[in-house]
C-alpha cells in the first residue's frame, strides 16, 4: 500500500501529544462501514498496551482517530474493518519512532 494513503499528524511524534492518523486506503476504497485503528508500542512482533479504536468517517474514503503516545517506544499501528479485514501495509504495519521531546545540542 502507498503510504500516500496514511497521514500521521504532528510528525515527528513526541510522547505525550496527541496524535491523529487519517486514513483512506484499501478499506475505505472498499466501502468498508466500519474501520478500526488498531495501535500498539513495541518493536516488530511484540506490540504492548495494544488497543483498536474505531475511527470516524471524515468523507466518502477518508477515516480518521486520535489518540495520546504516551511512551517513546515505537508506535505501530495498521487498520481492520468491521468484518475482520486487515489493512497492514502488507505485513509490515505502519512504524514511527516516538522522540522524548528534549532537544539535543
Amino acid at each position: 500500500m502507498d503510504d500516500a494513503k496514511i497521514e500521521v499528524k504532528p510528525t515527528p511524534i513526541t510522547a505525550g501529544e496527541k496524535v491523529t492518523i487519517s486514513y483512506n486506503g484499501i478499506l475505505a476504497e472498499s466501502g468498508a462501514e466500519k474501520v478500526y485503528l488498531h495501535a500498539g508500542i513495541g518493536f516488530n512482533d511484540e506490540w504492548r498496551d495494544v488497543t483498536s479504536i474505531q475511527m470516524k468517517k471524515e468523507d466518502a474514503e477518508k477515516w480518521q482517530a486520535q489518540l495520546k503516545v504516551n511512551t517513546t517506544d515505537r508506535f505501530n499501528f495498521c487498520f481492520k474493518d468491521s468484518a475482520e479485514n486487515w489493512d497492514n501495509n502488507q505485513g509490515s504495519n505502519w512504524s514511527f519512532e516516538v522522540h522524548d521531546g528534549q532537544q539535543y545540542n
